[in-house]
Formats: structure tokens, sequence, C-alpha cells
């Protein structure tokens, strides 16, 4: 299947997502996600990634507020792991 568009990475569980190895975790799906559809993401060069993640870190708030959840002041590994991959298919 091809995108138009692109799509972000396909990760399992990010709500049970609250150390440091569950984003390592996150990571590790991330990758092997990437190589077996490389085609398919919207940010798969590390310069599209980096500028997404920058954008997605920035929209962190929006999102959290369409969710009707408050963004908290300190980040968690969850919201970590959420803004990696929310950079992944960031358009």
């Amino acid at each position: 299947m091809s995108y138009d568009t692109g799509r972000g990475a396909e990760v399992t569980d990010l709500d049970q997502v609250t150390s440091r190895p569950d984003v390592a975790r996150v990571v590790d799906e991330m990758l092997n996600d990437l190589r077996e559809h490389p085609g398919e993401w919207e940010n798969a060069t590390l310069e599209r990634f980096l500028d997404a993640l920058s954008a997605s870190l920035d929209a962190l708030p929006q999102l959290y507020a369409n969710r009707g959840e408050t963004l908290l002041v300190q980040p968690t590994w969850k919201i970590f792991a959420e803004a990696l991959v929310m950079a992944s298919g960031y358009e």
C-alpha cells in the first residue's frame, strides 16, 4: 500500500510507557517499522525526522488539549515517546 503523504511509525502500548526501557522499546519498534516500510514513513530521513520532532514538541500542548488532557509541566517518558512517534508522521 502506498501513502500519499506518508504515515507515522506503528508502535504498541504508548499508554504503558513509564520508564526509560519503555522508551527504548518504542524506539526499537520505530526502527523495525522503518526498516520494514521504508517508503511509507512521512519523515524517513534524519533531517525530516528532526524537523518534525521539533514541530511535534511545539504541538504537544494542542494535542493534549484536543484530547481533553493537560500536558504536564514536568515531562514524562510517555510524553517523550509520544513526541518521537508523532515526529515519524508529522506533516
